[in-house]
């Protein structure tokens, strides 16, 4: 005997969605608009010392500009970034073989007129980790820059989900 698929029910939530009225944050499509879309695309991000914040700060770009002819930016992000990292793997003779990075941001976002005055401000936090390595620098050094981009991508993330919260209650 034969049952009927189930998986018309994973669609479902889908179809109910507009009804009740659900409406993305941001989106990153082309026809993306909004009052969260329209003030991401006025925030400049200013840069971010060290290679872990030009990570940071390209994240942020991808994130932030989405349009064919941006507008004019009326609003500078002001990012502080940082990244530790701990060994938490730790063998009996005192050598590494796991560290955990954590990054985190301090973030304000200022006008760009003569007031300089500060809109909103916040925190963001991300944690990763890698596997060290015995004699294998150029792997070690790769997969470094990998778990810096990720923490870097997850970051940008989190501060853009939260700019696009203040322009979603807070028009521009």
């Amino acid at each position: 005997m034969m049952r009927p698929s189930r998986r018309w029910l994973l669609g479902l939530p889908m179809l109910l969605l507009p009804g009740c009225g659900f409406q993305p944050l941001y989106a990153s499509g082309s026809n993306a608009t909004g009052p969260a879309r329209a003030g991401l695309e006025l925030i400049s991000v200013a840069l971010i010392p060290e290679r872990s914040g030009q990570l940071l700060r390209q994240a942020l770009q991808a994130r932030l500009d989405h349009g064919d002819a941006p507008p004019a930016k009326r609003f500078d992000l002001l990012v502080g970034f940082g990244l530790d990292a701990e060994g938490i793997g730790i063998q009996q003779d005192s050598t590494v073989t796991r560290m955990r990075w954590i990054g985190h941001a301090s973030w304000t976002l200022i006008t760009r007129d003569s007031a300089r005055a500060t809109v909103t401000a916040g925190n963001a936090r991300a944690v990763d980790g890698l596997n060290v390595f015995d004699q294998q620098y150029f792997a070690q050094d790769n997969q470094t820059e990998t778990v810096q981009r990720r923490i870097a991508d997850a970051v940008a993330e989190q501060i853009t989900a939260q700019l696009a919260a203040y322009f979603h209650s807070h028009p521009v």
